[in-house]
């Protein structure tokens, strides 16, 4: 089963609170918790390593509001936002030991951490990476491949960005080092490559460099990079390409816009020979906030249609705000299944009682939303509902968190999920972006689990007839992408199995080849440069706690 990323970087997903902890994401104030334990420590600096001169002692500390916006350079005037930088004068030491009592207070796996002396490490950030568990899960991946942070300009900059640099078209590098091959995923209706490139479209040049066996030197890896992935609006891409199933080729010019991902890419309804009628959806992100609408409009259609299955397409989707994904299960599911149950609990660590360590609230449960939130739903509308026993999900790696979230929570209340395609990437957690000092970190705060308390599934859902090893294995098949067929065709191999599964109960015999014909490919150069695609900002998976606009 070919594999490829559209969307991840490093397996992140966040948690950005409403209320109080919107202000301490922009830099603002706000301490690590709201709670804290009691105990000795000192911010004294000292080059001496011994806790009779940094007053560090292994297992006991300070409140993180002791230490929290005592800098070592200390930032004056107003970020972005408007908010004013909280900043005191401080030392790099106390920097490291809000880090240090921040991570006991809020981290989800506190009790796993080595606790070391702050003033061994040399930055921040160092010291900051070394507050992590060392565990591993049972596939050997480490337990918090998640661990990251970022200067907060950079992280508050592109929080303010709505629309990115695009030219409407999704790529995936099937194959980065030559014979390469590079494909169209979708593309997004009404942008500069609709209508111009196709699912599978194979991209053979750029601007003139040969992307198959060409791109010999650093500098032409760098001005494929830079067209296929433009940062700016104004970029023009000359491109040769080949459609699925075509035998020539042919040229397209395309121009980078300032674009916002449409959420809901297409719908369609299937009927049957029998004129059983099935609903089809892609939807591809559950940000930015236009993702209430599109689905809730997507669903309203399904129902006004008289669907009697549903086949979700989040083969892509990387997550998003995590209250749209609760409307989308209540949609699916209706009042029967999930009145009074909860969507997702955020499973905090064992210190933390019944209060969010963070914003130090009641760590009330995220139910089943049933009416409009107020993000482009009037708040209090009424949400249409299919009341179905039973939903398609189709999944690849790129099927993350919120999307995570959609399977587990279903699930949790009776609803039968039935999986087609590829293991999805494994994200139950999630985290509040914490400013200090400038720099924005993520540690692992929460764990969502749903109605019965599941949550477990830091190996991904996958089909039950694959032969991965792990993951939780649920109802469906495993199902190769397929590049042959425009996504809501369908012939198209992951729709056409949840049709096939859902008449007669039988998975296909083998999977699709996932990339059609790849006779465009000539003899390899030699060249061992590997056209990769730039990481995408965290933002594009997450959690997003957000609850209102």
């Amino acid at each position: 089963m070919s594999k490829f990323s559209i969307g991840k970087v490093a397996h992140l997903c966040i948690a950005i609170a409403a209320t109080a902890v919107i202000a301490s994401c922009g830099g603002g104030g706000g301490g690590g918790g709201s709670s804290a334990p009691s105990g000795g420590g000192s911010s004294a600096s000292s080059s001496s390593s011994s806790s009779s001169t940094t007053g560090w002692v292994s297992g006991v500390f300070q409140a993180a509001s002791t230490f929290k916006d005592k800098c070592q350079a200390p930032r004056t005037g107003f970020d972005i936002e408007g908010t004013a930088f909280p900043d005191k004068a401080g030392t790099t030491l106390d920097e490291k030991n809000w880090l240090r009592s921040w991570t006991h207070e809020t981290y989800l796996w506190n009790t796993e951490v080595i606790d070391t002396n702050p003033n061994n490490s040399s930055t921040r950030v160092q010291y900051f990476d070394t507050l992590k568990t060392l565990l591993k899960t049972s596939s050997g991946r480490d337990k918090d491949e998640f661990h990251f942070s970022e200067p907060t300009a950079e992280y508050l900059a592109r929080r303010n960005s709505s629309a990115s640099a695009s030219y409407g078209a999704e790529i995936a590098i099937l194959s980065g080092t030559v014979p390469r091959d590079v494909r169209v995923v979708f593309t997004d209706p009404g942008t500069p490559a609709d209508g111009k490139l196709l699912r599978g479209t194979r991209i053979l040049t750029v601007n003139g460099i040969d992307v198959v066996n060409g791109g010999t030197t650093q500098a032409e890896i760098d001005t494929l990079n830079n067209t296929l992935f433009p940062s700016t609006a104004g970029v023009t891409a000359n491109l040769v390409v080949r459609d699925p199933g075509a035998s020539a080729n042919r040229s397209v010019t395309l121009v980078s816009a300032n674009l916002v991902s449409k959420p809901v890419n297409r719908t369609r309804v299937l009927t049957d020979g029998a004129g059983r009628k099935t609903g089809y959806i892609l939807f591809n992100t559950f940000s930015p906030y236009s993702s209430e609408n599109d689905i809730v409009t997507a669903m309203q259609s399904m129902k006004d249609q008289g669907v009697a299955d549903l086949v979700l397409d989040l083969r892509y989707n990387g997550g998003g705000l995590l209250a749209v994904a609760s409307q989308l299960s209540y949609m699916v599911a209706g009042d029967a299944k999930t009145t009074g149950k909860t969507f997702e609990r955020l499973r905090f660590n064992t210190a933390a009682g019944t209060l969010n360590p963070v914003t130090g609230a009641v760590n009330n449960p995220t139910p089943f939303y049933k009416t409009g939130l107020g993000f482009t739903v009037a708040n209090g509308t009424a949400l249409p509902a299919l009341n179905l026993p039973r939903v398609f999900v189709l999944t690849t790696g790129n099927t993350c968190s919120a999307s995570e979230a959609v399977i587990n929570g279903l699930r949790g209340v009776g609803v039968e999920v039935i999986l087609v395609g590829g293991k999805t990437c494994g994200k139950p957690y999630g985290f509040y972006p914490q400013d200090n000092c400038g720099e924005t970190y993520y540690t692992i705060q929460f764990q969502g689990v749903n109605e019965v308390g599941f949550g477990d599934y830091a190996d991904g859902f996958t089909a039950a007839n694959s032969t991965e090893t792990y993951g939780v294995k649920i109802a469906g098949c495993a199902v190769a992408d397929d590049f042959g067929h425009e996504l809501g065709d369908a012939n198209e191999g992951l729709l056409k199995a949840a049709m096939t599964f859902g008449a007669n109960g039988t998975c296909p015999a083998a999977t699709i080849t996932a990339v059609g014909s790849s006779s465009a490919a000539s003899t390899s150069s030699g060249t061992s440069l590997k056209l990769e695609r730039p990481e995408p900002w965290i933002m594009t998976t997450n959690r997003d706690m957000t609850m209102r606009r």
